[in-house]
Formats: C-alpha cells, sequence, structure tokens
C-alpha cells in the first residue's frame, strides 16, 4: 500500500537532496525521504527543513504547512550512526554538539513559523521523529501507526530538540513520563487519548483528514491566524518557564562523549 500523501500538487518549489517539497496554493507540502532510502533525520534533513522554515519569514501567502514522509514509516529517529561518526571524527564532542543544536534550532523554527503546521504521520513514528511532529500545531495519525521513545533503552537521554518540555505541554508529565522511561511502544488511539493525535483515520483517508483543516485554514484571515499561532504559542512557553532545552545538546553529547579518567 502506498502510504504517501496523494494530494495533486505544484510544480516543486525549489531543489532538495533530502525533502520533497511542493506548493499548493497557499499550502506547503513538506515530505521527508523523497527517494524511499532513508527513514532517519540526519543532520542533512535537519538543514534542509530549516532552510524551508526559514524562508517563510519571507512568504506570508504560505498560510500552512503540511509535514509527512513519502517513506514505509514517518520517521525512525535520529541518525545514530551519524552520531558516532562525528565522535570518531571529533572526539571533543563539537561535531555531535553541532548536529544536536541543529535539531534544537529546527525545532523552535517549526514552533516559531507564522504558518500552521500539520503533521500526517503514518508507519512508525520514533524517538525523533515524535519529538518533530510534537513541535507542529496539528497531528493527524493513521490507525495502525505506532509511537515510541526509545532513548533511555539506548542509553541516551531523550533530549533531541529540547522536546521534552513540548511533549510534557501537549501529553502531561505523567504519562510522558512513564513512556520515556519504560520506552513502551503505543498505539495510534493512545497517543490520540493523549493528545499527540488530534486525528486519526485508516491510512487511506489520512489525506481527507488533512484537506478537511487546510481548506479552511487557507480561507482564514491570515492576521487572525498568525495572532493566534502567536498567542498559543507564548502561553504555552509561559507554562514552560523552566524549560531547560538550550542545554539538551550538551547533555546528549556528555552522556555520548568519553569521560577522561581520574
Amino acid at each position: 500500500m502506498n502510504t504517501s500523501i496523494a494530494p495533486a500538487l505544484a510544480a516543486p518549489l525549489s531543489a532538495h537532496a533530502h525533502l520533497g517539497v511542493t506548493q499548493t496554493g497557499p499550502v506547503l507540502h513538506v515530505r521527508l525521504n523523497p527517494s524511499l532510502q532513508d527513514d532517519t533525520l540526519g543532520a542533512a534533513v535537519l538543514d534542509e527543513l530549516t532552510d524551508v522554515l526559514d524562508s517563510l519569514h519571507e512568504r506570508p501567502d504560505i498560510r500552512v504547512l503540511v509535514l509527512s514522509s513519502s517513506g514505509e514509516d514517518f520517521c525512525l529517529g535520529a541518525d545514530r550512526r551519524e552520531f558516532q561518526e562525528a565522535l570518531a571524527t571529533d572526539p571533543t564532542a563539537g561535531a555531535l554538539r553541532r548536529i544536536a543544536d541543529k535539531a534544537h534550532r529546527l525545532c523552535q523554527a517549526l514552533e516559531n513559523t507564522h504558518a500552521v503546521t500539520i503533521a500526517r504521520l503514518h508507519g512508525k513514528v520514533i524517538g525523533a521523529g515524535l519529538a518533530l511532529a510534537a513541535h507542529c500545531d496539528l497531528r493527524a495519525g493513521s490507525d495502525t501507526a505506532q509511537f515510541r521513545m526509545p532513548e533511555v533503552g539506548v542509553g541516551l537521554a531523550p533530549a533531541w530538540g529540547g522536546a521534552m518540555g513540548r511533549l510534557i505541554w501537549e501529553a502531561g508529565a505523567a504519562r510522558i513520563r512513564e513512556l520515556m522511561l519504560t520506552c513502551d511502544a503505543f498505539d495510534a488511539a493512545t497517543a490520540h487519548q493523549l493528545g499527540l493525535l488530534h486525528k486519526v483515520a485508516p491510512v487511506e483517508q489520512l489525506d481527507d483528514v488533512v484537506t478537511a483543516w487546510t481548506k479552511p485554514l487557507a480561507r482564514r484571515s491570515p492576521e487572525a491566524l498568525v495572532l493566534t499561532k502567536r498567542m498559543l504559542t507564548a502561553y504555552a512557553k509561559a507554562a514552560r518557564t523552566g524549560d531547560l532545552a538550550l542545554l539538551d545538546s550538551h547533555l546528549l553529547t556528555s552522556r555520548l562523549t568519553p569521560q577522561p579518567r581520574r
């Protein structure tokens, strides 16, 4: 079954090696893994996603951004092989910290962009993939989607992108604590109950769910949309006054970097 996003789309806006980017009216469609070869979030993907989001500062005509994937899964998480290669190249962890900082900047750009962001989720949504989706304003998932936060199980802190504060705000501290500590997989129904998904549908109906959001959003007053999103973001951040997300790249690299003997 083809799980990629299906609407008729306009021609690509510009060339991206790791993303599929097309526009239909005021809606920008951004698809991970257009080559169907890599379902992870490597540094090159982070750079291109951040570049797309930064370009929206000069594109007030874009009112909605839909983030999806062309692969079998939405995202299998961060590229851990890239982490190890970065450490091998630079044992001081400077290169690894730069990758982690890229993830933080991307999530902040996603949260702060004026466009209403929609995550279209199918297949596996793992680790960094869930963190990325959590920073979107609206999230729709297939009823067969599977979610997991495996970081503790592989010896890492769940620090990618500074997403812990966002996940706790969206789903509640008690349940996020349980899922992060146990690394248990959970299904779309549970994600919906937690508020990590706003809508659940069979995969063949997922595009219809997204369209049911994008059509009315495209007709709304641009000023009202931007102001409402800014207010929602401000209130959410005010509730996270103790947010330590800026330290997350250091927390991640300190765990991976070999410590000197004393």
